[in-house]
């Protein structure tokens, strides 16, 4: 069964803008399937993510998630549909005064009760699981700082270690790499990826560093006014599909010379810690 079916999708942004956030988009997205989202800015990449994590509801066409039509469902089946998924957004909502490794098991409250959740408050109910999460990403020994002690790009990382707690089947990525250097660039990539496999998940990443996209994922979905431009397996995207994709836009990597293998793309990210 597929983790998504899109078909002829329609989405618009509250407020109710005359052009739709994204329009016509069809997408078959497989179980353990892992592919990135590239496009310039406004492109439609986060409400893309946003609408697959069930935070945007569709205004026309087809939408299915793990077979089932979240919409069409009652809240509380949605809400059992919703705890298969999982959203890192660029910038992770986690409390500031909040200490990182209750901030990282807060990823285990779909499946607490009330007073398991409660007391983990109080006294973390698994710091060793939270550690192992936040080593994966170079970040252990934050493990009892408070959340506003962080950096940028350590608060991104923390976010990201509180996926690797998360049971979802579908694990939604947005911009993981913008206040990381090529190092830990990597890292994340390659950390997000082994995990994906391991538990055979469905990731979908946004990303605006077009060689780390085409050097770490198979399938890259391009994204341009709200549309798809073109939906490939990364050896059939070429140098003039990215110059068209950007056209008024410097991406922030530009893709190898015909012939290159993207695997071997010197690295070039956005901004570092």
């Amino acid at each position: 069964m597929p983790t998504y079916q899109l078909q002829d999708l329609t989405v618009r942004h509250l407020g109710g803008q005359s052009t739709p956030a994204l329009q016509a988009i069809n997408l078959t997205i497989e179980q353990g399937e892992q592919l990135a989202l590239i496009g310039p800015s406004g492109a439609g990449k986060t409400t893309l993510l946003a609408t697959l994590s069930l935070s945007h509801k569709p205004s026309g066409g087809s939408f299915q998630a793990f077979g089932a039509a979240p919409w069409s469902l009652g809240e509380a089946a949605r809400h059992r549909l919703r705890a298969q998924l999982f959203l890192a957004p660029q910038t992770p909502p986690l409390p500031p005064r909040q200490r990182v490794v209750t901030a990282v098991l807060a990823a285990r409250l779909p499946q607490w009760s009330v007073w398991q959740a409660l007391a983990s408050l109080f006294k973390p109910a698994d710091p060793e699981a939270a550690w192992q999460a936040l080593s994966r990403f170079n970040l252990g020994d934050k493990l009892y700082s408070r959340v506003d002690r962080l950096s940028g790009g350590e608060r991104q990382r923390c976010g990201l270690a509180r996926l690797l707690l998360s049971p979802a089947k579908a694990l939604l990525v947005d911009e993981p790499l913008s206040a990381l250097d090529p190092a830990l660039s990597e890292l994340t990539l390659s950390t997000l990826r082994e995990e994906a496999r391991a538990r055979n998940a469905t990731l979908i990443c946004s990303l605006h560093q077009v060689d780390l996209a085409l050097g770490h994922f198979p399938r890259i979905v391009a994204l341009r006014d709200g549309r798809i431009a073109f939906d490939l397996p990364r050896e059939q995207v070429t140098p003039q599909m990215i110059a068209a994709l950007y056209q008024g836009e410097q991406p922030a990597d530009s893709v190898p010379p015909a012939g290159d293998d993207p695997m071997s793309v010197k690295l070039g990210v956005g901004a570092c810690l």
